[in-house]
C-alpha cells in the first residue's frame, strides 16, 4: 500500500445451504469468480480500480459450515489512503452471502475488516460495505456522509408495493396477517391487531401483499412471508435450522395427528402420558411422514421423532403434583415473573365497574385463617408473607366467548400463597371464577377451593390447581412469552435498520441482540399464531388467543420491562440504595430474580462503559439519527402507545443507559428466562396443562360419581386432550432446542465486530464476559446450597435456565444474544 501498488484481501462468503424447506435439501452452487467485482474508498472519497475475485486461498480452519474463501487484489495508485468502505456486483445469477472481506494493510494500519453478513443479488445495484469503526454521525468523515444516507435511504424503502425476496427493506405494518377473511371457513377471519384503541399492538415488518377480498384492511395469507433479506441469515452454519421444524410440523406432521388411528381424544390413566416418551411418534404417523421427517433433518431427525423425557419427570413421576412444586414454580418456573406480593385484603379488581360489576374477591379471612399458623391475615400482609398470582383480569372478559368454543370450559383463577419460615410458598387457597349467569354487571360467580391431600377434595384441590396452570400456561405463552419479548422486540430491530447506520456504535451494541427476531416471528405469524394455527388449537383461548395478548400489550410499559423496575411494580422487591442495582427482593430465594439481576446489572454496567466510550450528554442530543430512531419507536413501532410521558426523552447518557439496557435484557436475559424451560417443565402436560374441557363436577351429578370413582381419568378427561398434547410437545421441544450456530451472551458472531483501535470499548467488553463468567459460578453455587428450598425442589430440578454459556441441544439453559427460536 505504502508504494501505491496494491493491497491484498481474503474475501469470506456462502453460497445458498442454509435449508429451503420448500426443496427439501440445501441448494449450494458454484462461485464464478469472473463475475464478482469489487473496488474500495478512501479517505476524501477517492475510489480505486475494479478488480475481480481471485482463486481460493489456502483454507482455513475457523471458517464457517458452509464458508469459503476467496483472494483479491486491489490496484491503488499512491495518493489512495486508508479504505473505509468497499462496492461490490454480483453479475452471477444466483445471490451469495458475503460474510467478511479482510484486507493487509501497512504497518500503520494494520489488517483492516469489514464484516458484511449480507446477501448479494444480481438483481442489486453496486453495493457498499463499511469499515467496522464507528462513528457519530456529525463525526463521520465528510466524504462518508452521502454514503452513510443513501444506505439508510434503500433501507427504509418508499412504503409501496410487495416486497419480493431480494429486498432488504425494513417498514412497519399492522397484525393483519393471522386471519383469513376469504377463506370459506368463516371461522378464520381475525381482526386487525394494531391502529386502533380497540386492539392495539406492536407493530411488525411490512410485507406488502395485497388485501382480501372480504376486508380491505387484513392481508391476504402466504405460505412464503418476506423477511428483509439479511434477517434470514441467522443460523447459516446449521442446517438444521430450528425453526424450520415448525414449518415441518404444521405442514406435515399435525394434519397428520388427528387422522391417525393411534391418536385417542383423551388419556385413559397418566401412565399413558409417560408412553409419550418411551414411545415417541412415530406411532401416531404414516411411514412416508416419518421418512420425510428423517430426509429433511438428517442430524436430528431421530430426535425429532421421540419426545425425551422432562425434566420435572427424571427424578419422581409424582413430585410434579405437590403443593410445594406448585409453589416453587411460580418463582423458579418457566413463567415467574407474574407472581405478586399481595398488598390488599380481599383482593380488588381492576376491571371496569360499570360493566363488569363489583369483581372484589370472594376469598374470606375464614378460608385462611387455619393455614396462616401463628399470623392473622392483617400480621401475614405487614410482614411481606401474602403473595397472589392472579389472573382474574385477564381471563374474565373472555371466558364467556372462551367457553363457548368446542371442547373448552375453564375458569378465571386467583391464588393466594404464604410465605413459610423456610422461603417457599405455600397455596393457602384458590378462586375460580365465572361469568355472572345473571349478566356481567352482577360479578362474577365464583367458588373457593381450599387445600386437601386425600380424598374426592384432594382430586378438587388437584384440579383447581390445575385450572390455575392452563390459566398460567396460557398466559405464558401469549403475554409473558410471545408478546413481552417477541413482538415487543421487533420494531426495535426495524427502526434500528432504518435510522442507525451499521457506522452507528449504537447499531453496533444493538444488532446482535437482534439475530434471527424477524425470522422467527414471521414464521410464528406463518404456523404458531395464525388463524387456527398450532396456539389456536393447543391453548384454552384459542381464537382469542392475539386479543388476550392485544389487552395486555395495554399495560405494557416500556420502563417497567426494567427488571428491578418490574420487581418493585409487583412488590415483589423494595427500592433500596445498595449496590448494584438498588432494590432488595421480598423472597430470597427467588431464584429468577436473584439470578436474573445479577445478568441485568452486568447488562448495565456494560452498557454504561460502551456509551461513555462515544458519547457525551451533548453528543446524545446532537445524535440525529439517534433521535430519529427513537422518535420513530415511540410513535410508529409502539405507535398506539406514543404517549410521551411514559416513555425516556432520550436526552442524556442515562436515557440511554436505559433503553439499551432494557432492549437488550428484553432479547437476551428475559426471553431465556420464560423460553428454554418450556419442554422441561411443560413436556410433562400433567404439570402445566393447556387447556380445560369440563368445569369441576357438581355433587348429585353423574359426572361427580365418575370423579369419585376414578380421579385419575376425571382429570384427564378434564384437561389437555391427547391429540392437542401432541401438537404442544411437538412445537415446545422445537422451541426450548438451542441450533448448532447460537451465539450466546458475551459473545459476538465475529471477532472483528468492532475496530480493533477502538480499545475501550473491547475492554469494556472483556470485563462484560468475565462478569458473565462470575456469574455463571454464582449460579451454580447457589444450586449447590441445600438450604436455598427454591433453587431445585423436590423434584431436583436446579435452576439453570439463567447459565450465560451453552451447547447445542434441549438443555436447559443458556442465554442466547437474540430471540432467535
Amino acid at each position: 500500500m505504502s508504494n501505491g501498488r496494491e493491497m491484498k484481501g481474503t474475501l469470506v462468503l456462502m453460497t445458498k445451504n442454509v435449508l429451503n424447506f420448500n426443496h427439501r435439501v440445501p441448494k449450494a452452487y458454484a462461485i464464478s469468480t469472473s463475475k464478482i467485482d469489487m473496488h474500495l474508498l478512501g479517505a476524501a472519497g477517492k475510489e480505486g480500480k475494479k478488480t475481480l475475485l481471485e482463486k481460493h486461498p489456502a483454507s482455513s480452519s475457523n471458517l464457517g459450515h458452509g464458508q469459503d474463501s476467496f483472494s483479491v487484489t486491489f490496484k491503488l495508485d499512491k495518493n489512495f489512503k486508508t479504505p473505509e468502505a468497499f462496492f461490490i456486483k454480483n453479475s452471477m445469477e444466483y445471490e451469495f452471502f458475503l460474510v467478511s472481506l479482510t484486507l493487509e494493510g501497512n504497518s500503520n494500519d494494520g489488517t483492516i475488516h469489514f464484516v458484511c453478513n449480507s446477501w448479494i443479488y444480481r438483481a442489486q445495484k453496486e453495493r457498499i460495505f463499511f469499515v467496522n469503526k464507528s462513528y457519530l454521525p456529525d463525526k463521520t468523515p465528510a466524504f462518508l456522509i452521502k454514503h452513510r444516507k443513501k444506505e439508510l435511504e434503500s433501507l427504509r424503502g418508499d412504503g409501496k408495493g410487495t416486497r419480493k425476496e431480494h429486498d432488504r427493506i425494513y417498514d412497519y405494518d399492522v397484525y393483519n396477517d393471522l386471519g383469513n377473511p376469504d377463506s370459506n371457513n368463516a371461522d378464520l377471519a381475525r381482526p386487525v391487531l394494531g391502529g386502533s384503541s380497540a386492539y392495539p399492538y406492536p407493530r411488525r415488518g411490512r410485507t406488502g401483499r395485497k388485501a382480501t377480498k372480504k376486508d380491505k384492511n387484513s392481508e391476504t395469507p402466504s405460505s412464503d412471508t418476506y423477511i428483509p433479506r439479511d434477517e434470514n441469515f441467522g443460523h447459516l452454519k446449521s442446517p438444521d435450522f430450528l425453526t424450520y421444524g415448525i414449518k415441518l410440523l404444521s405442514e406435515n406432521v399435525i394434519t397428520h395427528f388427528k387422522s391417525s388411528s393411534g391418536v385417542r381424544n383423551e388419556f385413559d390413566k397418566f401412565d399413558d402420558i409417560h408412553k409419550l416418551f418411551e414411545n415417541g411418534l412415530p406411532h401416531h404417523l404414516p411411514k412416508d411422514v416419518v421418512r420425510n421427517i428423517k430426509e429433511i433433518f438428517p442430524t436430528i431427525g431421530e430426535q425429532f421423532l421421540k419426545f425425551p423425557t422432562p425434566d420435572v419427570i427424571r427424578v419422581s413421576k409424582s413430585e410434579w403434583m405437590t403443593d410445594d412444586e406448585f409453589g416453587r414454580e411460580m418463582l423458579a418456573g418457566v413463567n415467574p415473573c407474574v407472581i405478586q406480593r399481595l398488598q390488599e385484603f380481599p383482593p380488588k379488581s381492576k376491571l371496569d365497574s360499570p360493566k363488569y360489576g363489583d369483581q372484589t374477591s370472594t376469598i374470606t379471612r375464614e378460608h385462611l385463617k387455619n393455614n396462616l399458623g401463628k399470623f392473622t391475615v392483617e400480621e401475614a400482609l405487614s410482614a411481606n408473607r401474602l403473595f397472589i398470582l392472579d389472573y382474574h383480569d385477564a381471563f374474565l372478559p373472555y371466558l364467556k366467548k372462551i367457553n363457548e368454543l368446542p371442547n373448552r370450559e375453564c375458569y378465571a383463577t386467583r391464588t393466594i400463597l404464604f410465605l413459610k419460615d423456610d422461603g417457599t410458598l405455600k397455596p393457602l387457597a384458590i378462586e375460580l371464577s365465572q361469568p355472572n349467569p345473571e349478566g356481567d354487571k352482577f360479578g362474577a360467580h365464583s367458588t373457593v377451593v381450599l387445600p386437601a391431600q386425600q380424598g374426592v377434595k384432594g382430586t378438587i384441590w388437584l384440579m383447581a390447581k390445575a385450572y390455575v396452570l392452563v390459566n398460567d400456561s396460557s398466559y405464558h405463552q401469549l403475554v409473558t412469552h410471545w408478546l413481552n419479548t417477541h413482538a415487543i422486540i421487533e420494531p426495535f430491530v426495524i427502526a434500528t435498520n432504518r435510522n442507525l447506520s451499521v457506522l452507528h456504535p449504537i447499531h453496533k451494541l444493538l444488532s446482535p441482540h437482534y439475530r434471527g427476531t424477524m425470522n422467527v416471528n414471521g414464521i410464528a405469524r406463518q404456523s404458531l399464531f395464525n388463524a387456527g394455527g398450532i396456539i389456536e388449537q393447543s391453548f384454552l383461548p384459542g381464537r382469542y388467543a392475539l386479543e388476550m395478548s392485544s389487552a395486555a400489550y395495554k399495560k405494557w410499559v416500556f420502563t417497567d420491562q426494567a427488571l428491578p423496575n418490574d420487581l418493585v411494580k409487583r412488590g415483589m422487591a423494595i427500592k433500596d440504595q445498595s449496590p448494584p442495582h438498588g432494590v432488595r427482593l421480598v423472597i430470597k430465594d427467588y431464584p429468577y430474580a436473584v439470578d436474573g439481576l445479577e445478568i441485568w446489572s452486568a447488562i448495565e454496567t456494560w452498557v454504561k462503559y460502551y456509551v461513555d466510550v462515544y458519547y457525551t450528554d451533548s453528543d446524545v442530543n446532537n445524535d440525529t439519527e439517534l433521535r430519529d430512531w427513537w422518535k420513530e419507536v415511540v410513535e410508529k413501532g409502539h405507535g398506539d402507545l406514543k404517549d410521551q410521558s411514559l416513555w425516556p426523552k432520550l436526552k442524556t447518557r442515562e436515557d440511554l443507559y436505559q433503553i439499551c439496557s432494557i432492549i437488550i435484557w428484553t432479547a437476551s436475559g428475559l426471553h431465556a428466562a420464560v423460553n428454554f424451560g418450556q419442554y422441561p417443565y411443560g413436556g410433562y402436560i400433567l404439570n402445566r396443562p393447556t387447556l380445560s374441557t369440563r368445569l369441576i363436577p357438581v355433587e348429585e351429578k353423574a359426572e361427580y360419581d365418575k370423579m369419585v370413582k376414578n380421579p385419575q381419568k376425571a382429570y384427564l378427561r378434564t384437561f389437555t386432550p391427547e391429540y392437542e398434547t401432541l401438537v404442544h410437545l411437538s412445537v415446545i421441544e422445537i422451541l426450548s432446542r438451542h441450533a448448532s450456530d447460537e451465539v450466546y451472551l458475551g459473545q459476538r458472531d465475529n471477532p472483528n465486530w468492532i475496530d480493533d483501535k477502538s480499545t475501550k470499548a473491547l475492554q469494556a467488553f472483556q470485563k462484560f464476559r468475565n462478569k458473565l463468567k462470575e456469574i455463571e459460578d454464582n449460579i451454580k453455587r447457589r444450586n449447590r446450597d441445600s438450604s436455598l428450598r427454591n433453587r431445585n425442589g423436590a423434584v431436583q430440578m436446579p435452576y439453570t435456565v439463567l447459565l450465560p454459556n451453552n451447547e447445542e441441544g434441549l438443555t436447559f439453559r443458556g442465554i442466547p444474544n437474540s430471540i432467535s427460536i
